[in-house]
């Protein structure tokens, strides 16, 4: 049976609702009231050693903010994950009608361009200091091939768990690296509650269901980074894309945790939730008014978003409250549209979440959510590489012509759009 080893900065599990604590240990869901139990800290402790002059001289990766990241000792899997720009996207900016926006681009993270190996790094780096060889998860794609990658790299046993109509190249994203690819009929709710039986019955180190409380920390590494890339501050807006919600409360936990430590001044700032219209649960009940989601069928192209009943959709309705967030969904033709947006302005070519991510800011910008003469950075956390077949009928044609000169002056006088500015 795995131990329980030293706790580092760590205090306790904690659960979300009632706050009573339980060891660091593979769990999830309180006993008492069926709470998500999360990571709590010894933030005395870790302001004396997280400050802003030792994280200058630490290696340029999501470690860097160790002691706000549960692992006991030093992280093991992943270590050169994170760290990702933020890149300055005056064009993208003119063309949305604000005064001043950022990407942070998990497009390019390491080493299967998407923010999930964030969250990876630390599941299976704790996974190991509590003992566990097998490592599996229920997956949209990312996750998939995030722990099939950081599997293979620490020479832990892979198995990850899809819905059977994931985007072709994410299947072969996993099954590179060896993993044991298990496809299921059905949407990825069917896939995660199959996961939960799995892994009660195995005892594996499933990242998103034993292993969560940990897991869902790594997200809150994109935050830190923002502050300190803006020079150790808090965007005035934040707009992330929504599944779960989980990057979207740890980004939120970040900020606040970074004030206790003082490594940022208190401000005010909003985190926006961005959804497909597709499976859109949180914006859904936002626009509404409710303090709770109805759970829906996923019908979207942004696969990477579509879980229909988020365990963090909750808790992302209190983050919007408490920040003065709005959230917005949009269609798949707005979601191809914000991909090429994207694409055309900034040169980054982002997921289907990504094109959900720059929608969504074009709605809430055009509202008046987010002031027109504010700041705010958009969270881009994969890359387009991965969901082609999203694109590939939308993103224009070539134009064949002969090796020859003439040939293609021709094509020139014929097609002005070509020299057109």
């Amino acid at each position: 049976m795995p131990k329980i080893k030293q706790q580092g900065f760590m205090k306790a599990l904690q659960c979300r609702e009632c706050g009573r604590e339980y060891p660091l240990e593979a769990r999830h869901v309180c006993e008492f009231d069926f709470g998500p139990l999360e990571v709590a800290y010894d933030y005395a402790k870790i302001k004396t050693k997280l400050t802003r002059a030792a994280i200058a001289k630490r290696p340029q990766s999501m470690w860097r903010y160790r002691e706000l990241l549960p692992v006991a000792q030093e992280p093991t899997v992943g270590v050169e994950v994170g760290f990702t720009p933020l890149i300055k996207a005056d064009r993208l900016a003119k063309r949305l009608g604000i005064r001043e926006l950022w990407i942070k681009n998990d497009a390019v993270n390491y080493p299967t361009l998407s923010f999930k190996d964030r969250v990876v790094s630390v599941a299976l780096s704790r996974a190991r200091e509590l003992g566990y060889e097998t490592v599996a998860c229920a997956s949209t794609g990312n996750l998939a091939n995030s722990v099939a990658a950081n599997a293979a790299a620490s020479g832990m046993k892979a198995f990850v768990f899809i819905p059977h109509d994931l985007e072709k190249g994410k299947v072969v994203n996993s099954l590179i690296y060896d993993a044991n690819v298990i496809s299921i009929k059905g949407h990825y709710d069917e896939v995660n509650r199959l996961c939960a039986e799995i892994a009660g019955k195995y005892n594996w180190a499933f990242v998103n269901v034993n292993m969560r409380p940990y897991y869902a920390e790594g997200s809150k590494s994109q935050g830190f980074e923002i502050l300190e890339q803006l020079g150790w501050k808090i965007p005035r807006h934040t707009v992330v894309p929504m599944a779960s919600g989980s990057l979207l409360t740890k980004i939120h936990k970040s900020y606040q945790e970074c004030i206790k430590v003082g490594l940022v001044r208190k401000s005010n700032y909003s985190v926006h939730g961005a959804q497909a219209t597709g499976c859109s649960p949180i914006s859904a009940a936002y626009r509404e008014g409710q303090d709770f989601f109805k759970p829906v069928k996923p019908d979207t192209i942004a696969k990477s978003l579509a879980i229909g009943t988020p365990a963090d959709g909750f808790y992302a309705l209190k983050v919007f409250k408490e920040t003065g967030g709005a959230s917005d969904d949009v269609t798949d033709e707005e979601i191809r549209e914000g991909i090429k947006l994207l694409a055309e302005t900034e040169g980054i070519f982002a997921e289907t979440a990504g094109g959900v991510t720059v929608g969504v800011a074009k709605k809430l910008i055009a509202s008046g959510a987010i002031p027109a003469d504010d700041s705010a950075v958009l969270c881009i956390t994969g890359n387009g590489l991965k969901t082609l077949d999203a694109v590939e009928n939308h993103a224009g044609s070539t134009r064949e012509i002969s090796p020859s000169l003439r040939e293609f002056d021709a094509l020139l006088d014929r097609d002005k759009t070509l020299t057109a500015k």
